[in-house]
């Protein structure tokens, strides 16, 4: 997208997501009172990135006939395909890159991403789906004994001691380190 938009002379705006970063509807109370979470949705943030495009098209010179063309990825690329169908009136097209806009438990099995997951891994080296799979299986046989949750402690250098109770909460980090690893397995160099 930075290529192409500086060969069209495009502009690139990055909108942030309500309840994200700096865009706190309620300001510092914005997560203390359950009924102000009300307002994090995709279809509140659609909504306000359909306001945004009104505001820009209004307000910067030239603005006003350009097309635009929603894009994002993952999340951001399920709100740019909604968008395009919601606001269709307001986009020309949109890009979006990795979004699971069909990923909802009745349309999906459950257990399709993660198969997409070790998918990836089995194509990244000889048995390294395999090793990554015996590695749970290696956590849950150290973490029934004392010495094995020590164990487990130390190797993985961990700020404080693993208890039983921690097990699942540390199967779950080690998890969400291979998925992010494997979406982020592009074909080219990337430095985000």
């Amino acid at each position: 997208m930075w290529d192409v938009a500086e060969e069209l002379k495009a502009m690139l705006v990055f909108a942030e997501h309500r309840y994200y970063g700096e865009s706190l509807p309620f300001g510092d109370n914005s997560f203390k009172d359950s009924r102000h979470l009300n307002f994090l949705t995709s279809e509140q943030a659609l909504a306000d990135f359909a306001e945004l495009i009104k505001h820009l098209k209004r307000t910067i010179p030239g603005a006003e006939n350009q097309p635009v063309i929603a894009i994002g990825g993952s999340y951001g690329g399920m709100l740019a395909a909604w968008f395009r169908m919601k606001y269709p009136h307001m986009v020309v097209g949109a890009l979006a890159a990795s979004a699971p806009i069909w990923q909802f438990e009745d349309l999906v099995p459950c257990g399709v991403f993660m198969k997409i997951v070790t998918t990836d891994f089995r194509k990244s080296g000889p048995h390294c789906s395999e090793s990554i799979h015996r590695s749970w299986d290696a956590i849950n046989r150290l973490s029934n004994t004392g010495s094995g949750l020590q164990w487990l402690t130390g190797a993985l250098h961990l700020c404080s001691p693993l208890t039983s109770q921690d097990i699942q909460h540390l199967k779950d980090w080690i998890s969400e380190t291979w998925v992010n690893l494997a979406m982020v397995d592009y074909p080219y160099a990337s430095n985000f």
